[in-house]
């Protein structure tokens, strides 16, 4: 995925995650932190069946929009940690105290973050 592609799947994923009441949506900008991938995703949900539907709206979106299907998906059945990895964007859903535990904002600390208007 190059530069100008990026933009509209980070978008509708961002409102994928919003679309199904995802709290607390930030992105961050990794490219100069780390090869690894681009971006990162991190929300937070209440229950772990709404983790498995912000997970399931992604996916549905794009896939359907964006003809693509993530490489892995790790954390589905417990839905307290669900890492969606699209290669160059990482989605993290989590239970609250998830999050908070291992606050990845933290470890991203130096990262520029990516603003969207909620539609």
């Amino acid at each position: 995925m190059g530069g100008e592609k990026i933009a509209p799947i980070l978008e509708k994923t961002f409102n994928a995650i919003v679309d199904k009441k995802g709290e607390d949506v930030v992105c961050l900008d990794v490219r100069k932190i780390t090869s690894l991938f681009d971006y990162v995703f991190i929300c937070s949900a209440e229950t772990d069946i709404q983790a498995r539907a912000i997970s399931d709206e992604i996916y549905i979106k794009l896939k359907k929009n964006e003809k693509t299907i993530p490489l892995s998906i790790e954390g589905y059945e417990k839905g307290s940690w669900i890492v969606m990895d699209y290669g160059d964007f990482l989605v993290h859903i989590f239970l609250p105290e998830k999050r908070e535990y291992y606050n990845l904002e933290d470890l991203w600390i130096e990262a520029k973050r990516v603003e969207f208007e909620k539609k």
